[in-house]
């Protein structure tokens, strides 16, 4: 019997990167997921693919930003799969920091909590009472970033995705006697299309990973199912770093000393 047999999964952003690799995870393991991305055209291709691998997906477009639209997507899910066993929060905005802080623009701040943190928040609020009522089973699983943990820019992205580790945090105390677990995957760099005109930056950043590369999307969607699983049954309230290690070191410090023979 495979781990997520006869759950529901919606994953928000899903239509690419981290979100579509995590879909196609738990549709390999015999969850009915739906694929959802403010992008439905994209939504619906990797539906498709994960259909076509002879999984069970579908598609919706939803905005995570608009209640009505998570509030429709948390219905459908549950509608189409007999029930809402897992949610996964991956949908997210980032903006380049501009030369001074005092240059941010608020419509740009504000989206990238509008998205990263409000919509998370959003999404746990609608999908609360359908995962309450399969206790032993749900889980919500949030995706973060190192960034939440030191400083490698991107100001307004990184304050929320630390202030999505204390949601997670809170909301697992306080949803821990409803039987829903609540976690959170922080990954470093992981290869995504984001990175795709640059892979010459992907190079000089693997020499940061104690494990000497980068990582794959699907090294987060591993992350991610064992904390949606029964596996972690008594896990809640985490962060958990899937980094290649880059939180434990600093490589650049270490590699500086032993060149000056300390």
């Amino acid at each position: 019997m495979e781990r997520f047999e006869g759950y529901g999964v919606l994953v928000t952003g899903a239509g690419q990167g981290i979100g579509e690799a995590v879909a196609r995870r738990f549709a390999a393991e015999g969850a009915g997921v739906l694929v959802t991305d403010r992008d439905g055209e994209r939504a619906e291709r990797a539906a498709a693919a994960i259909r076509a691998a002879g999984g069970t997906a579908a598609a919706l477009a939803c905005d995570v930003t608009d209640g009505a639209a998570v509030r429709a997507a948390v219905a459908y899910a549950a509608e189409s799969f007999g029930g809402l066993h897992v949610l996964v929060n991956n949908a997210y905005a980032v903006h380049r920091d501009p030369p001074r802080f005092e240059d941010w623009q608020e419509p740009d701040w504000y989206e990238d909590f509008e998205v990263t943190l409000h919509g998370a928040a959003r999404c746990a609020r609608a999908a609360l009472p359908l995962l309450a009522a399969a206790p032993g089973r749900a889980a919500i699983v949030s995706i973060g970033s190192v960034n939440a943990e030191r400083h490698y820019g991107e100001h307004a992205y990184s304050a929320a995705k630390a202030a999505l580790v204390s949601l997670t945090r809170t909301l697992a105390v306080e949803s821990a006697a409803r039987g829903v677990r609540v976690n959170l995957v922080e990954p470093g760099t992981v290869r995504t299309a984001v990175w795709a005109d640059r892979p010459e930056v992907l190079a000089r950043v693997e020499e940061h990973y104690p494990l000497g590369r980068v990582g794959e999307p699907d090294d987060i969607a591993a992350a991610v199912a064992f904390l949606a699983s029964r596996d972690a049954a008594w896990i809640t309230g985490v962060s958990l770093p899937v980094d290649g290690g880059l939180l434990a070191s600093h490589l650049a410090m270490s590699r500086s000393i032993a060149g000056d023979g300390a």
